[in-house]
């Protein structure tokens, strides 16, 4: 059997495309950020008990899922160095929104894809009537990405009482390490 060159072409393209849609649609793992990276954790000590946390994920990844990483991130930091429990001092999450349009690629008139009498108003203050993309039939898709960002200051012995922003390290990562997807 002969394979002209235009279906194998084909064929690797199409499998390209699927691994490449593929990988792009799982949330962020739990990890490090790659260097000038934008998805993952990262840290940057203020002082010895005191640390800024980062986590960002990416489209996919939900609001909840990045605050509870940032958290099991902020107790891991707190194990590692020694401590018992931390603090939130500062913490705050932001939301990255984006909107993608795309016409659809199915949308045809009684004159065809490309020309029909309609008219659109542009903002120089006049009308055309002859504007393909006037009335047509759009996709509209937004795109939310989370970022969350905590200052945190660490301790030792018991975390303290009747402060809600405190957090005892290793039951935080004991209840919230297993709901994270390493």
């Amino acid at each position: 059997m002969k394979l002209n060159m235009k279906s194998v072409r084909l064929a690797t393209l199409a499998g390209v495309a699927a691994l490449a849609l593929g990988a792009c649609a799982t949330s962020t793992a739990y990890g490090p950020a790659e260097p000038g990276g934008r998805y993952g954790y990262s840290e940057q000590r203020i002082q010895n008990d005191r640390y800024r946390v980062t986590f960002a994920g990416n489209s996919i990844t939900s609001r909840d899922m990045v605050e509870m990483s940032l958290l099991l991130r902020s107790a891991e930091l707190t194990v590692q160095s020694g401590y018992d429990w931390f603090s939130t001092v500062e913490r705050a999450t932001d939301r990255d929104t984006r909107f993608y349009t795309t016409p659809d690629p199915f949308y045809y008139d009684r004159y065809g894809p490309y020309w029909s009498p309609r008219w659109r108003f542009y903002r120089r203050g006049y009308w055309s009537p002859f504007d393909r993309y006037w009335m047509d039939d759009y996709d509209v898709r937004q795109v939310d990405r989370y970022e969350a960002t905590a200052e945190i200051v660490m301790g030792r012995g018991a975390k303290p009482a009747g402060d809600p922003n405190a957090f005892d390290a290793r039951e935080v990562i004991d209840n919230i390490g297993p709901r994270v997807r390493m």
